[in-house]
């Protein structure tokens, strides 16, 4: 965390305890997530929080994570360590405004990156469909930094399309973004048109929708779905996707797979781009 920091804790935590303060965490907005809080700094954790937010003026609030992703939406639950007890921010991140409640809506700063490589492979006129679109953060970063046509977004989570509806208009391009709430399962199948490219970055369990996905998915279409797979397995990974294209009637090549961060100690959370055609 810095010697500022240790400075500033001096006297009110010891040298043993200044150790144990994790160096990982997420910023968003002007808000920071510990994932892991030890318990050994239970006591300490107010005196550290405050320091956190003498140590970094950007900083409005200081959280840990009392409970990791769950629930229908897979958010977390946060317990306020300093500051301001509200959850609500405003992010920017690769030329976009994304405002959204950390606790209530699912988001990854450290998918920052990978939103970036996405976006740069978009090619003029596409037409794209995001399923589990969230705070609308891929629609916004594809269409501020390509020439998409156009981009569908999907999301079941009623406050995290409350967000996306939002952030179309600080970000000033309603024209191009049309967002539905509601289930993929029940919107999809009454959308009639197919997409150049289809990302589907769900938490958790995207390959479920791998059926009705590749029902969308123009000739020569690209999708970006999202898995975790532990190191050794990404054939699998691969194989399963290509066994559920043949069932649909499809082909696919396997263009890349990609590491987008550990989920847990030898398993990663994973983008495999495959590129989908007639048998």
């Amino acid at each position: 965390m810095g010697n500022k920091l240790k400075d500033i804790l001096v006297g009110k935590v010891t040298k043993k305890e200044i150790g144990l303060i994790p160096n990982s965490f997420d910023v968003i907005g002007q808000i920071m997530v510990f994932s892991n809080f030890p318990e050994e700094l239970k006591k300490k954790e107010k005196i550290i929080g405050k320091g956190i937010l003498e140590h970094h003026k950007n900083i409005i609030s200081v959280f840990k994570k009392s409970e990791n992703y769950s629930g229908k939406y897979r958010t977390p639950k946060l317990a306020l360590l300093a500051g301001i007890n509200s959850k609500e921010t405003e992010h920017k991140e690769n030329n976009t405004r994304i405002k959204l409640n950390v606790e209530k809506v699912y988001f990854s700063v450290r998918l920052s990156t990978e939103r970036k490589r996405i976006f740069e492979q978009v090619k003029k006129n596409e037409e794209i469909l995001a399923m589990f679109s969230g705070c609308g953060v891929y629609p916004l970063t594809i269409v501020k930094n390509s020439d998409a046509k156009k981009i569908i977004g999907i999301e079941a989570n009623p406050t995290g399309h409350k967000f996306a509806l939002e952030n179309l208009k600080i970000n000033k391009i309603e024209d191009k973004i049309k967002l539905y709430k509601g289930d993929v399962r029940k919107i999809l199948p009454d959308i009639t048109k197919k997409f150049d490219r289809i990302l589907m970055p769900l938490p958790k369990g995207a390959e479920r929708f791998l059926d009705i996905t590749l029902k969308k998915i123009k000739e020569k279409g690209t999708i970006h779905l999202y898995t975790f797979s532990e190191e050794g397995k990404f054939d699998d990974t691969k194989k399963n996707i290509r066994e559920e294209c043949k069932k649909q009637g499809k082909k696919c090549r396997i263009l890349k797979i990609v590491k987008c961060g550990h989920y847990s100690p030898g398993t990663f959370r994973v983008c495999v781009d495959f590129r989908v055609s007639s048998l």
